[in-house]
């Protein structure tokens, strides 16, 4: 289990905390993330990986389509506008850096997305969280281990 020092643990919090700001009540008003500086004060946080927070907010905002095509994907029945806006941050976070950036290794991903999930979602967001990131796995896996009988 990752301590809540670790500074990438932290880093991806403040991603969370970050993209939710800026993706809260997106259709009514376009609103821009809370600046870092503000989210380190509530926080208290002293020390995070600047690099791992930046890749992560830069990538979801660049890649958000793809990303959301995945999710529609691998969550059918629960559409993106319908889902709890704390756990689909998680999600794009998660798989930008597991499975589109390649940032870190996608168990990494899912393992720190569970965990996050579990203290920021509600009460079933790690087990929703964890069936969206587990069949993304498995199908990835199963396309890899194909491509390498080829």
């Amino acid at each position: 289990m990752k301590r809540s020092t670790d500074p990438r643990h932290l880093a991806r919090i403040l991603a969370l905390q970050g993209l939710f700001s800026k993706y809260f009540l997106q259709k009514e008003i376009h609103m821009e993330m809370i600046p870092i500086k503000e989210l380190l004060s509530i926080d208290e946080f002293e020390d995070y990986d600047k690099d791992l927070f930046e890749k992560i907010t830069e990538g979801v905002v660049n890649n958000i389509e793809q990303i959301d095509k995945l999710i529609e994907k691998y969550a059918p029945q629960w559409p993106i506008q319908q889902m709890k806006l704390v756990d689909l941050q998680i999600l794009r976070i998660a798989i930008l850096e597991g499975f589109i950036s390649k940032i870190t290794p996608p168990k990494v991903s899912i393992d720190e997305a569970i965990e996050i999930a579990k203290d920021f979602g509600g009460e079933s967001s790690g087990k929703f969280v964890n069936g969206v990131l587990g069949a993304i796995y498995e199908e990835i896996k199963s396309e890899e281990e194909k491509d390498g009988e080829n």
